[in-house]
């Protein structure tokens, strides 16, 4: 909340009420999706487990939730922000990705890779990641930072 040098311990509760208004009215219904959309896909990446340090929040269900709530909002993003779409079809794909990865793996060693030539999941045999062109980041969860629209 934006209080232009104020100290918010300082101001009154009609004061602080006031601000929050104010800051209420700029909200845009199209930010607060966005905001959505990223935060699902990089709460979903963190619960694949894949990403060093996230192993202990490996959550296939949660994951499967995080892509279908994305794959939902995306027509509401492509009518809005077009030019966001594309990234987050990107970050969208990675996460899918991941998800088959992720539940690819035994349940017996947490954390291993599935065994080369093993079949990724039913219903997707044979789905390669992505490779990254060249003088691009890796996936999210190769380099284990946060996906940001536009970067």
């Amino acid at each position: 909340m934006a209080t232009d040098g104020i100290n918010p311990e300082q101001m009154t509760e009609e004061e602080l009420r006031a601000a929050y208004e104010a800051e209420v009215k700029r909200v845009r219904v199209e930010h607060v999706l966005l905001e959505t959309v990223v935060t699902l896909v990089n709460l979903g990446m963190r619960r694949t487990g894949l990403m060093p340090g996230t192993e202990d929040e490996r959550d296939p269900e949660q994951v499967s939730t995080a892509v279908e709530s994305v794959r939902a909002l995306l027509p509401m993003i492509e009518q809005f922000a077009p030019e966001q779409a594309e990234p987050i079809k990107d970050a969208l794909s990675q996460l899918q990705m991941a998800y088959v990865q992720s539940i690819g793996e035994s349940p017996a060693a947490p954390g291993a890779p599935a065994a080369p030539g093993a079949p990724a999941a039913p219903g997707a045999p044979g789905l390669e990641p992505e490779q990254p062109k060249p003088g691009e980041p890796g996936p999210a969860q190769k380099s284990g930072r946060l996906w940001i629209p536009g970067q």
